[in-house]
């Protein structure tokens, strides 16, 4: 037993594909900087194929404060109920007056016997810088509910809790949970950073002072990405994230979009050391958009798993301007 002794480190946050097309569940400080209510649905099933592998649920839903249009200039929005990401509306393009911004999230992610929920208020302030651009800071508040499932773990006996090693566990604790974040974005430009679970808190399942190493440590993500056009018709939207989680080594990605009439569009993303994945989406209607992304797995995991599943619904609800998509910076 001595000989089989291996070191191993992950992330403590559910891992997403699609954080390209809702980055608000990474970074606070999107909070409402749209015209309308933007409202996230997903699901993701991670390494189908192995038993307990992770499985994580998410809603989230951001708005601005007040009635008036973020963009005031008439020039700076698209006609009515046309394609907000044309050529005219990119080059007559005018930041947003200063605003607030608030919203909601919740996470439920299921890892075998452990399961998470984290649940958070948001606020952004937006700043406007210029003609053509904004900057906004903003937080994330609220609290991580981790759980243990005694009855999930095999200790050769009809009841786990009939196993002296579980006598003195802790099967679910509550921790108090922050987030903070920035963004700058114009036209066809943004870049982002933040940090989750900044908060230094303790993790243990069990009484025994013997085990006391368990805590919660910082995410730090790293974005940015440009849009521009391949033709009248075809938007093309190169990015990349950074994310750094100790002691896990550092995770890198790079997306690209293309986007046609900004009306259904598909993509490919590429994380290091771990997986391709090829993206679709399409906008239903003025009010419902649909996503979904499949990762190839490039690790070794691939001899066990045929690769991670992960759909989302979207909803612009107040989308008053009627366009297909309002979402400025796809």
């Amino acid at each position: 037993m001595l000989s089989l002794c291996y070191n191993v480190t992950a992330q403590q946050r559910p891992q997403y594909t699609q954080y390209i097309f809702n980055n608000y569940l990474l970074n606070p400080a999107l909070s409402g900087m749209e015209n309308y209510t933007d409202v996230k649905l997903g699901y993701r099933k991670q390494w189908t194929g192995i038993k307990d592998a992770p499985q994580t649920s998410f809603f989230s839903a951001n708005w601005k404060f007040g009635d008036d249009y973020l963009w005031r200039n008439p020039l700076s929005l698209p006609d009515h109920g046309d394609d907000p990401m044309s050529r005219n509306y990119m080059q007559n393009y005018t930041a947003s007056p200063a605003h607030h911004g608030m919203g909601i999230t919740a996470v439920i992610d299921d890892v075998g016997p452990l399961s998470r929920v984290d649940a958070n208020l948001t606020y952004a302030y937006h700043l406007q810088l210029g003609q053509q651009l904004n900057l906004s800071v903003g937080v994330a508040a609220g609290f991580s509910r981790i759980a243990l499932d005694l009855y999930a773990l095999d200790f050769g006996t009809p009841d786990p809790q009939d196993d002296p090693a579980v006598n003195n566990t802790i099967v679910s604790q509550i921790k108090p949970d922050l987030s903070v974040g920035v963004w700058l974005y114009g036209a066809s430009f943004f870049a982002g950073a933040s940090v989750q679970q900044i908060l230094p808190q303790k993790l243990k399942f069990t009484n025994d002072p013997g085990f006391s190493s368990g805590k919660n440590v910082p995410h730090w993500f790293f974005t940015t990405g440009y849009r521009f056009f391949l033709s009248d018709e075809i938007a093309a939207t190169p990015s990349v994230m950074f994310k750094q989680v100790s002691p896990a080594p550092l995770s890198f990605d790079t997306n690209l979009k293309l986007a046609f009439k900004d009306r259904f569009w598909i993509g490919g993303s590429y994380r290091r050391n771990d997986s391709f994945s090829a993206l679709a989406g399409i906008n239903i209607s003025k009010l419902i958009n649909l996503t979904y992304s499949y990762d190839f797995v490039t690790s070794e995991l691939n001899k066990v798993s045929n690769g991670s599943h992960e759909i989302v619904l979207g909803l612009q609800l107040n989308n008053f301007y009627e366009v297909w998509s309002t979402t400025r910076m796809w």
